[in-house]
């Protein structure tokens, strides 16, 4: 099992303050997955740059130890699962799972031909889960409160919030967390609070390099 913390597009540090800010939401659901799936092998796979990351990272796993929660027989249960931090040098192909894996077993960070998929033959052969940062963090609560509150929250397609990265020539920057479906215009001016300096909306860049711009025409898309 993997947790995918190779953040590296240009402005976006999503992963980074949710490693920081709370990383038991990490590990926490972390271990509920591998419960579920009976892995007893987890990393989290982070960038060097993100030492303060790291650092609180590693604090987490231990204290989860250090009560039981992480480790051999948890809580007095036949279930072991433990976690073990890899080191990623920053390289931005690194953040495609194939090449993370390649990575993470000592191997040149290169995407390898699909199939077979991670979930087939993974981590060393074996049959691998991978996510990213947000996605595992997102276990607790929904497990805590249940699947229709989730549900409840964005479109009939797309569930829950989704945190984005505002930076740029908005007035309010920084992390925001919003219920999916919400619209580019939403985001910038009701979130974001507008344009800075009063200046005239052209379009924002979504996705980092590899997305795109969406002008002004399409400010009301979802």
């Amino acid at each position: 099992m993997i947790c995918n913390a190779d953040e590296g597009d240009p402005g976006a540090f999503m992963d980074r303050s949710i490693c920081e800010g709370d990383p038991h939401s990490v590990i926490e659901g972390m271990a509920i997955g591998a419960y579920a799936i009976g892995a007893r092998d987890g990393f989290i796979y982070c960038r060097a740059e993100y030492p303060v990351a790291l650092e609180r990272l590693e604090v987490a796993i231990q204290q989860a130890r250090e009560y039981g929660l992480l480790g051999e027989n948890i809580v007095g249960s036949d279930f072991c699962f433990d976690l073990q931090i890899k080191e990623g040098a920053g390289a931005f192909v690194c953040g495609e799972e194939t090449a993370l894996i390649a990575s993470i077993e000592g191997r040149r960070g290169e995407p390898r031909p699909r199939p077979p998929f991670p979930a087939q033959s993974g981590l060393w052969g074996r049959p691998t889960n991978i996510n990213n940062v947000e996605s595992w963090a997102n276990v607790p609560p929904i497990i805590l409160r249940g699947a229709e509150w989730f549900s409840s929250i964005g479109t009939v397609r797309s569930k829950g919030t989704k945190v984005f990265a505002l930076t740029g020539q908005v007035n309010n920057i920084g992390l925001v967390e919003v219920p999916m479906g919400i619209t580019v215009g939403e985001i910038v001016f009701d979130v974001g609070g507008g344009i800075a300096n009063g200046k005239r909306f052209k379009a924002v860049q979504t996705g980092g390099p590899l997305g795109g711009c969406l002008p002004v025409a399409y400010l009301n898309t979802p």
